[in-house]
């Protein structure tokens, strides 16, 4: 599997988009702002779109790439999520108010785009790609994703913060190779990191000390502005690993 970082900041501007991984060719992690990066000949091979949570930041996407290329596709564009993250899409976003409704779309027989829910611990294997939803810790229903190769795993956590279930699954994988996980806040911001339910270092470091098993470590969600502090304050506080910082358009191969 190959996975191209398309954005993966806190914010936009100074050429920082929202989050949104590529697999391969044909499946995205999140469908933010980074999204927007791709050319027309690669959105249209977009089939699946896993999705974390409902947060603006992680769909704003959606909605344009089903309007760019849903009649220049033979098939739906597929959106698997949680029931609950479902309800929110079909309830405030594609609800022919904010957006049209393209699982109706030319018609409900053949339509742009589909939803598919998924769950907790439940593997979809895209051939030979497994994806497995783990547990995240939001304020709005929100999960991680595994992602297996067969040969090597790479966990993107998504939005959370404490959440000692995830580690019960990670700490199990004996094949992790790389961990992308979240830092929203800088230290001095502690107070919003706990109430928004976010990381921030202090909150980082605590949450690997869990992490019972080696992987590289990428952080992810930085805030433009305080970024560069954000990833001083967590590589001087952990101390097992060396934790990176996410770049776009970087690339993983596992």
């Amino acid at each position: 599997m190959r996975l191209r970082v398309l954005g993966c900041s806190g914010g936009i501007g100074s050429d920082s988009d929202t989050t949104s991984l590529l697999i391969d060719t044909d499946i995205l992690i999140d469908a933010g702002t980074g999204l927007g990066n791709l050319k027309l000949d690669e959105l249209v091979q977009i089939d699946h779109i896993f999705v974390t949570h409902s947060h603006l930041d992680h769909i704003a996407f959606i909605p344009f790439l089903v309007d760019t290329v849903g009649f220049l596709r033979k098939k739906p564009v597929t959106v698997c999520a949680t029931q609950d993250t479902i309800n929110i899409l079909r309830d405030h976003l594609f609800n022919w108010l904010v957006w049209p409704d393209f699982t109706k779309i030319p018609n409900a027989e053949e339509p742009y785009m589909q939803y598919e829910v998924i769950s907790l611990g439940e593997t979809i294997d895209l051939d030979g790609r497994v994806i497995t939803p783990l547990p995240a810790n939001h304020v709005v229903p929100a999960v991680g994703y595994q992602l297996n190769s067969g040969r090597a795993s790479l966990v993107f956590t998504g939005d959370t913060t404490t959440n000692d279930p995830l580690w019960s699954v990670v700490n199990t994988m004996g094949n992790l190779k790389y961990l992308i996980i979240e830092a929203a806040f800088c230290e001095a911001k502690r107070d919003i990191a706990v109430r928004s339910k976010h990381l921030c270092p202090s909150l980082l470091c605590a949450e690997l000390d869990k992490l019972k098993i080696d992987a590289e470590i990428y952080v992810t969600h930085l805030k433009q502005g305080e970024d560069e502090l954000t990833m001083r304050e967590i590589q001087a506080c952990v101390k097992r690993f060396k934790p990176r910082r996410l770049l776009k358009n970087q690339i993983f191969d596992f």
